[in-house]
């Protein structure tokens, strides 16, 4: 049985539209839906609990999405196991394309749907920024920034043996090498985006602090850092040289095919100045807990 854990923190505004997409065009026997409500003080528990019986609602204390996840996977009955946020929309038909890659591959251990961001009400500089960010190339390939990454149960065994990490999908993403993972464009998933500069900014800033939390444990060694693991759970000697920083050659790279992006990569460079600046203090003083949530996103 496909098993779905999706963790809510005060999501009670949008999670509807995420489950109602994945109870549509399913049987009774379709997924398995687990809700894990953790530390909301809103309506996200009821929002999810009307849903049916299909939808099974988990409420913890403890705003915390890592464990929320780990307490989903007490929970779950069954793989291929997918991890979605709350705040996305991807539907029943994409689950089922991804199930079906992990199932035709058997060296795939982890998938992710291809991305749709509906930039149609955000400033102009939002919409420049990620008209350049989707054709970076580790943007395109990664498995990160689309909120759902779906695992078979050797894929499991790999990202449970991470530590909690604000980067948390960063790192479910590069735990795997090359082969071992795959964006199945067929399948797809709305992320809004935020919709103007400021929120932009705070989603950046939050991003540049969570990636260097996440270098700083690489660089530590930590049991559990993908090239540290062994065993079933160890990621291949490829996976350790992967990265999802965006450097200048990138850069200069798609404006040599695509010149007429040049304003967009001016306002990428501005908002990746400003975000280092924003996570300046944090990273200084290792400080990896304020997640710096951006609400714009989740208005409708």
């Amino acid at each position: 049985m496909t098993s779905i854990v999706i963790p809510a923190h005060n999501e009670g505004r949008v999670i509807g539209r995420l489950l109602d997409a994945l109870l549509a065009d399913t049987s009774a026997t379709g997924p398995d839906i687990v809700v894990v409500c953790n530390g909301c003080t809103d309506d996200t528990a009821r929002a999810a609990g009307g849903r049916g019986d299909r939808v099974r609602v988990v409420e913890v204390p403890t705003p915390s999405k890592h464990h929320a996840l780990r307490v989903g996977d007490e929970h779950a009955r069954g793989f291929p196991r997918l991890y979605v946020d709350a705040d996305v929309v991807v539907g029943a038909a994409d689950v089922r394309a991804l199930v079906a890659a992990l199932d035709r591959s058997p060296e795939l251990l982890a998938v992710a749907p291809g991305r749709d961001i509906p930039l149609a009400g955000c400033a102009w500089p939002v919409r420049a920024y990620y008209r350049v960010w989707q054709r970076l190339p580790a943007v395109r390939e990664g498995l990160f920034g689309r909120g759902v990454i779906a695992v078979n149960e050797p894929g499991h065994a790999r990202i449970a043996a991470l530590p909690p990490l604000m980067a948390d999908d960063l790192a479910a993403s590069l735990a795997f090498g090359p082969g071992e993972r795959r964006v199945v464009e067929e399948a797809r998933v709305v992320v809004r985006p935020p919709r103007t500069w400021s929120d932009l900014i705070r989603r950046r800033v939050r991003a540049a602090t969570s990636s260097a939390e996440y270098e700083r444990f690489r660089a530590a060694g930590r049991p559990g850092a993908p090239e540290q693991s062994q065993g079933q759970g160890a990621a291949p000697a490829a996976a350790q040289e992967q990265s999802a920083r965006t450097g200048t050659a990138d850069l200069r790279a798609l404006l040599r095919d695509r010149p007429a992006l040049l304003p967009g990569v001016v306002v990428f460079v501005v908002a990746a100045l400003a975000a280092r600046r924003g996570s300046r203090k944090a990273i200084r003083n290792q400080y990896f807990s304020s997640w710096l949530r951006d609400e714009s996103s989740r208005q409708g």
